[in-house]
Formats: C-alpha cells, structure tokens, sequence
C-alpha cells in the first residue's frame, strides 16, 4: 500500500495523490501556502483518497467560522456512503464529534486514533489545535509528549518539538518550553507555531524587550508571502510594544499588516479585537478603528459555534458603539446556551459572562462588571486559546477594580499579575496605582 512520508498508509492514493497530501500537511503544519488547493488536486488524481477530503474537513472546522463549518459538514456528507478504511474512518468519526460542536469528544477521539496511528501527522496537527481551542494545557502538553518516542528518525519530527513547546509554555514549564521551540526552529526556520511558541514564553516572563527582538529578528521566515500565521506573529509584536510603552509602533502594526486590507480570518479578527481593547485600557486613543472591525465581524461570529469567536466580536461591537449588533449577538448565545452539548455549555458558563462583563465595563458599571469577571481569568477545558490571550481578562478585572474604587480587590490582582511576570512595567503600574488608591 502506498504509504505518507511518516508510512501510514494511503488508501485509495496513488503516488501523485500521495506526494500532494505529504506537501499538504507539511504546508498545514507550516501554516504556509495553499495546502487546501494540494488536497484538491490530490481528489483529482485519486477520486478514492478519502483522506484529502477529510483532511480538507479539519482545515474548515478548525477555522472555527459559521461559513467554513457549513461547507466542512458538506464535505463530510459527501462520504457518508464511502467505504471508509480505518485511517478515513477515524478521522470522520473525529471530525464528526468536532461538527457537532463536541469538542473534547473530538480531541478524545483523535486520541484514541493516534494510538492506531501514532505517526498520523493531519490527526497530530487537529488534536493539537483541538486542545488549543478548548484550553487543555495538559492535553496540549501530554499528548505531544506520548508521542515523540514513535516519531524518532520520522520526517516532520520538529513540528511536534513545536507543539510540545507550546504545550509546556502553557503549562508554565517555561524553560523546557524555550528549549523545545528553538530545538525546533533549529531544524525547520519556517516553523511559525514553534517560533509563537517562543515568544508566548517570553511573553509570560515579560521579557519584552527580548521578545520584540526574537520575533523581529525571524521575520523573514515567519512574515515570508504565503504564511497564514502572520497576523499572530504581528500581533505577539504589538503586544511587546505595549509592554514597553510604545503605543504608537502597536497602533501602526494594527493599522498595516494587522487590518491592514487582506481578507482576514477570524483569528486576524481577534487579535485586532484584543490589540484594540488592550490599547483602550491602556489610555490610547484608538479612534475610528473599532468600526471596520466591527463591520468585518459580521460572517465570522454567530453567537452559537466557537464563543471565544463570539467574546471578540463583542469587544468590537463595544468600541464601535454598534450596541445592534451586540445585543443580536447576546440574542443568538442566549438562545444557543439554551441547547445540549458541550459548546452550549461554554456559551452558558464563559461566553456570555465574558460579554456581559465587558459590556459592564464598557459603560462603566465597574462593580457589575467585577461580578461577571471574577473567576473568568483562568478558562481550562473549556474555550479560550492561549495565556497570552485571556491576559485581557484579567487586565480589565484590574481596571474594573481600580475605575470602580475596589482598593482590596485592585491590589490582590496587581499583586497576582505582577507575581506571574515582575518585570512587567504594566503590572507594575497597576500595582502602584492600586497602592495609591488604597493610601
């Protein structure tokens, strides 16, 4: 049987099939080039090579967009009469369970396929950004880390260095993590998840200067034409620019590479979202600026299908004053938290607290706000990416706080934040802010 670059097997592949999926999961790995157009071509040589199209299945779901959703079920349908070998069939299982908004099922079910396949590098990839979108910083790291001893001497073997280093940055291992992400962009330049991997650590240490320099300094690998995760990158380079006072180079990132007339996705969205709102509470003028992004938010969040998605969109409905469209989008995850299932229970549970409380603080109810956010600052297990991206949480707890004449509670969270990362000149000056208030 004809095999991938890893030797797992390729049913219904020929061997120009199988050279376009090997190129196609390399680029999904890379976040680079146009792998949905290899798998295109791999169907065409081989209208049997299931696996393509499920594979183009995980790049659509895991989009985490309404559109992209819909046209990932579609393709999934399409084989609902296919004769399945065991490879396709655990992924369709998989992809299946995430459709249905069952995330955790998902992950669990890629799980189990990976001990069949250990070296199945599109179910590696899914699982791993499956554990991302739900917040599992074990999963992100023990997962990885179970299935390193089978890919010795296997082609590929760095980008699961990468991953391994994100999982552990997520788990605080910040060292280790350092040290698994530059083992990684050692041996593939182009590795963009394990460069971001690197800069989350710094990021969480508030190494900032050094952060800046890290990410500028590989730009010409990760900022190359082609790369999808650019826009993150820019985003990491925002964030240290405002850790070091300098609002206006964060501004002018936002304003070019970062909204800056591309056809975003929703992760673009949210970075702009949460660079805009960080820059907001930290007494920026930003503008203009929330309307265009509010307008471009309107086909990638629907209030029902991945409420991380949804909380951003609400933060830029916020800033642009577009009180419609936010009560439209507080209208649907009502409704949706209503139904069964796991994403119904996260819209419940953090979405729309996350909402409500942003929209307190928005209009200045400090004290409500306070009520809606507290306990919302660590989400695991269920939505919320990366540290680095739920620190908005916190940092408006604080403002909420120290706006609304909390001295106890404004210090207690200064100290926390100022704890995880001393050298933070932001945590620093929340911190003596709450000291003068309290005084």
């Amino acid at each position: 049987m004809i095999t991938d670059r890893q030797g797992m097997p390729l049913a219904g592949a020929n061997l120009a099939a199988a050279a376009l999926f090997d190129e196609a999961c390399t680029g999904f790995a890379l976040y680079h080039g146009d792998p949905f157009a290899q798998l295109d071509a791999a169907r065409n040589e081989a209208p049997g090579f299931h696996l393509a199209s499920l594979m183009q299945g995980w790049m659509l779901a895991l989009a985490t967009e309404p559109e992209a959703s819909r046209a990932a079920r579609a393709l999934l349908d399409g084989l609902r009469d296919a004769a399945l070998d065991a490879r396709s069939a655990g992924h369709a299982r998989a992809l299946d369970l995430a459709l249905l908004g069952e995330w955790s099922a998902a992950a669990h079910a890629l799980g189990e396929h990976l001990v069949a396949f250990p070296r199945d590098l599109a179910a590696v990839q899914a699982a791993h950004l499956m554990d991302f979108l739900r917040a599992d910083g074990v999963a992100l790291r023990d997962r990885i880390a179970a299935l390193l001893p089978a890919w010795a001497g296997v082609p590929g073997r760095s980008f699961l260095l990468g991953m391994l280093a994100f999982g552990l940055e997520e788990m605080g291992e910040y060292g280790a993590a350092e040290e698994a992400g530059r083992a990684a962009v050692d041996a593939e330049p182009r590795d963009v998840w394990a460069h971001h991997a690197v800069a989350h650590v710094m990021e969480m240490q508030g190494r900032a200067a050094e952060g800046l320099a890290w990410i500028t300094g590989r730009a010409p690998h990760w900022a190359a034409p082609g790369g999808f995760f650019q826009v993150h990158n820019w985003w990491h380079q925002a964030l240290c620019h405002i850790e070091l006072g300098e609002a206006k180079a964060a501004l002018e990132l936002h304003d070019g590479p970062i909204q800056g007339g591309h056809n975003p996705v929703a992760l673009d969205l949210v970075d702009g979202a949460a660079l805009l709102w960080r820059l907001d509470l930290a007494g920026v003028e930003v503008g203009s600026r929330w309307e265009a992004l509010s307008n471009l938010w309107a086909s990638h969040a629907d209030g029902r299908l991945y409420p991380f998605n949804d909380w951003h969109a609400a933060m830029a409905h916020l800033g642009a004053g577009r009180m419609d469209r936010l009560e439209a989008l507080r209208a649907a995850m009502r409704d949706a938290a209503r139904g069964e299932g796991e994403t119904a229970r996260w819209i419940a549970t953090t979405g729309l607290p996350l909402l409500e409380g942003f929209a307190a603080f928005h209009r200045g109810a400090h004290a409500e706000a306070l009520r809606w956010l507290r306990g919302l600052g660590e989400i695991r297990g269920r939505f919320g990416g990366s540290h680095a991206q739920r620190d908005v949480i916190g940092w408006t707890l604080a403002e909420a706080a120290l706006r609304g004449g909390d001295r106890a509670l404004a210090a207690s969270v200064g100290r926390a934040r100022l704890a995880l990362r001393p050298h933070s000149p932001i945590n620093q000056a929340l911190l003596d802010r709450a000291v003068a208030l309290a005084a």
